[in-house]
């Protein structure tokens, strides 16, 4: 096989022997495509949910308004998980344009930027989860040592609607770490011993 031309030297070839090797990366393919989609959507579904929850109390002719930027990590969840659906919306377009196209050819810059990028939204979403949940905790139960009061007692509205987003929160996390560690294999996979070679004499 006689080298490519115009092949810049970052770039490697990605080839596999056989049917089945063919096959299980197509469905690793769909499967981050997938995991990218529900990402994107769960993404969206945490953002609106969070974002929109008001709820209006009124206490002693004084009406008090509960929003959600009254909490700054219910402010840092829907900030998150809005970055997470817009950068899930760009990953997929360029999923499916790759794969529409076939390519064999894989940049090692480009599968090092994907992989970072991946990692940080991963790391990020699953912060704000968590920051999220601490907080709906001190909400839900108080903290008597401190006399915090428990705020869901008053504001069960805004604490079932932040729920929802927190849960489909988590469910964007964990849609984000499948996905880098798909990304981690697909870059370390360039750095295998049998990069470079292809296995079906193309």
């Amino acid at each position: 096989m006689r080298p490519e031309v115009g092949v810049s030297p970052g770039t490697v070839p990605v080839c596999y022997g056989g049917g089945k090797l063919k096959a299980v990366e197509r469905r690793m393919k769909v499967a981050e495509v997938v995991l990218r989609c529900l990402s994107c959507a769960f993404g969206v579904i945490a953002a609106a949910l969070v974002g929109s929850d008001t709820q209006v109390r009124e206490f002693f002719s004084v009406e008090k308004k509960a929003r959600f930027t009254d909490m700054k990590a219910l402010v840092f969840l829907v900030v998150a998980n809005g970055i997470a659906a817009g950068y899930s919306l760009l990953m997929v377009v360029r999923s499916v344009v790759s794969m529409m196209k076939g390519s064999v050819l894989f940049n090692k810059a480009l599968a090092w930027a994907i992989f970072s990028c991946d990692q940080v939204v991963a790391y990020l979403t699953l912060a704000a989860a968590a920051a999220a949940a601490q907080a709906a905790e001190l909400s839900e139960f108080g903290q008597p040592e401190l006399q915090w009061m428990k705020v869901c007692n008053l504001y069960q509205k805004f604490c079932t609607q932040s729920g929802g987003g927190m849960a489909s929160a988590f469910l964007v996390s964990f849609c984000m770490v499948a996905v880098s560690s798909m990304s981690a294999f697909n870059l370390f996979r360039l750095y295998g011993k049998n990069k470079g070679k292809s296995s079906g004499n193309l």
